[in-house]
């Protein structure tokens, strides 16, 4: 499949993404990644974020300035705040849907650009394998009234197959996988000769059931701080029985995101919580529990159905996602070592599925130069490049 052409002939644009913190590690993980790979492509980024406190170890020196291409500014969430005096932008992206207040989106993003062509103004949604995202991914969102009214947002849903907005991927990653020793990593982590597991969750049920499983009698967990350490301390290690004694535990402070995808590479199993640390765990071609952001309603257990269906992965690791995300009646089978080495082949054929694939900065790169065609073409433009 031959990839879609980066639009590298063309000059930078600059592009506004606005990020509204809810989750710390999730939205700013998502926008951060974003941004770090349109600067790479050569484009011009100010981020704009109203708690950009977690960046101080997601990303030292980005509120700094010293990540070439990104600027990191505060946006005042205040209703009545002026819009920045800066030089107009040529995109504007609303990560997960967080809504712009008109007069902002007047002054950076008039409706023609600098260059004469058409601005464009896109929604970044959430990650997700329903069925409706493909059907949705590329349609307008006319503004009918107010300010801006007969402008135009377009909705941009990344996603797992060719039909939607992609996942992101770093240009080199497959190099810097390939350079990796998983070995030396733990070697000066520690020593430990048993399989390891990384920890990154809300506060999952079936804790203390996964730590007791066969493969992981001699585990050595890498706990994240905050919620993560919060769960084991209260479902494991507040319980010494339910801890086999060959197990040992590690908590470790939060890491630049670099240093958090190398965890995912050195680790036999990866429990991975929301969006960003979801993708990493499928570029880590590592066995992975994902658990979803649990909803009252229990929505997200339909977003976990599709996930599993689009995966198509073995019948028992689809078990212990389910009883993972607490889906009632779900039944797991023991985890032996056998198993795991069956999951590590399935994360392995998922990887190698989606790097056939356009990455998510290909494909919005296609996109928003498909929208800045001329306005006549603009309307007809295909919503990506092809797959």
């Amino acid at each position: 499949m031959a990839p879609t052409p980066r639009a590298t002939d063309t000059p930078p644009l600059t592009w506004d993404v606005f990020c509204h913190v809810i989750d710390n590690w999730g939205d700013v993980g998502v926008c951060w990644r974003l941004c770090r790979q349109l600067a790479a492509a050569g484009q011009r980024v100010r981020l704009w974020i109203d708690d950009a406190t977690a960046l101080d170890w997601m990303a030292p020196g980005a509120r700094r300035g010293t990540v070439p291409g990104v600027r990191v500014h505060e946006w005042p969430r205040q209703a009545d705040a002026p819009p920045p005096a800066l030089d107009p932008g040529d995109v504007l992206i609303e990560g997960f849907g967080c809504h712009v207040p008109d007069a902002w989106v007047a002054a950076l993003l008039p409706p023609v650009a600098h260059d004469g062509r058409p601005s464009v103004w896109l929604n970044l949604e959430y990650l997700s394998a329903e069925p409706w995202v493909a059907r949705s991914h590329g349609l307008p969102s006319p503004v009918l009234s107010g300010t801006l009214r007969g402008r135009t947002k377009w909705f941009y849903f990344p996603g797992f197959t060719v039909d939607t907005g992609g996942l992101l991927r770093e240009a080199d990653l497959a190099q810097r996988q390939a350079r990796f020793d998983a070995m030396a990593w733990r070697a000066r982590l520690a020593p430990h000769a048993g399989p390891w597991v990384s920890l990154f969750c809300y506060e999952p049920r079936a804790l203390p059931q996964l730590v007791v499983q066969p493969a992981l009698h001699t585990a050595h967990w890498l706990v994240a701080a905050g919620r993560s350490a919060a769960a084991w301390a209260a479902q494991v290690a507040a319980h010494p029985a339910a801890c086999p004694p060959g197990a040992t535990v590690q908590v470790l402070d939060a890491v630049p995101q670099c240093a958090f995808d190398e965890r995912l590479w050195a680790c036999d199993l990866n429990a991975v919580r929301g969006e960003d640390s979801l993708v990493r765990a499928l570029w880590a071609a590592r066995p992975l529990l994902w658990q979803l952001y649990p909803q009252d309603d229990d929505a997200h257990h339909a977003k976990l159905e599709a996930f599993l269906r689009w995966f198509d992965g073995p019948p028992d690791w689809a078990a212990w996602m389910r009883t993972w995300n607490g889906v009632p009646g779900a039944e797991t089978p023991a985890l032996t070592p056998a198993r795991l080495a069956t999951w590590r082949e399935a994360a392995a054929a998922t990887r190698a599925r989606l790097l056939a694939q356009d990455d998510m900065l290909t494909r919005l790169l296609a996109f928003v130069h498909h929208r800045r065609a001329a306005p006549g073409d603009a309307r007809h433009a295909p919503a990506t490049g092809p797959g």
